[in-house]
This record gives C-alpha cells, sequence and structure tokens, in this order.
C-alpha cells in the first residue's frame, strides 16, 4: 500500500499521492517553483491514518509546479423565451500543472 494525503490546494480538496500530476486552479508561482501546502486534513502511512480536526498540524505536502494550462472553453448561453433575450459567453478556466513531491507529517 502506498502513502496517500486529503489536502486542499487552492479551495479544493484533492487526494495525492507522491510523484502524482494534477491540474488546480492557477497558482500564483513560476514554472519550476516549488510550492508546499499546509492544508492537511489526512494522511494514510500503509494503513495507519492520522485524522485532523481539521487539519494536521506539522504536516505539509510539497510539490513543484510544471507549468500553466488553460481548460477547455466552455459555452455559458442564457435565453428567455418569447422575450428575444439571449446572451452567450465563454469561459476558460486557468490551471496550474503540479507534481506531488513530498508528503511529511
Amino acid at each position: 500500500m502506498s502513502m496517500f494525503a486529503v489536502v486542499t490546494i487552492a479551495g479544493q480538496q484533492f487526494k495525492v499521492t507522491e510523484g502524482q500530476e494534477i491540474f488546480v486552479h492557477r497558482l500564483e508561482a513560476s514554472e519550476g517553483d516549488n510550492v508546499s501546502f499546509d492544508q492537511v486534513h489526512l494522511v494514510d502511512r500503509s494503513g495507519s491514518i492520522l485524522l485532523g480536526t481539521p487539519t494536521l498540524d506539522n504536516a505539509k505536502v510539497g510539490a513543484t509546479v510544471l507549468g500553466h494550462q488553460k481548460g477547455d472553453k466552455v459555452i455559458v448561453f442564457k435565453k428567455k423565451r418569447r422575450k428575444g433575450y439571449r446572451v452567450k459567453n465563454g469561459h476558460r478556466q486557468s490551471f496550474t500543472k503540479i507534481k506531488i513531491d513530498s508528503i511529511s507529517s
């Protein structure tokens, strides 16, 4: 069994393992930077679970920024029938790709 953690990154919770690459909402960091997240809620070390209330003290998840990307375009279309009201908007979310380097508790 491998070690994993549940951590809050940019307002969202992720279940992460070491070596995993994930997309998170845009972080204010340059490509190649090392970032660490201290809002760790749970750490599982091969069956022994450490659970925070709500977070664990002294627990950190270290990651490296691999780059910034934009997601697929989402079309937002609003219409009210028989009123001649139509609004079309597009949105592309900005993401940051990070690689989880270390989980420490």
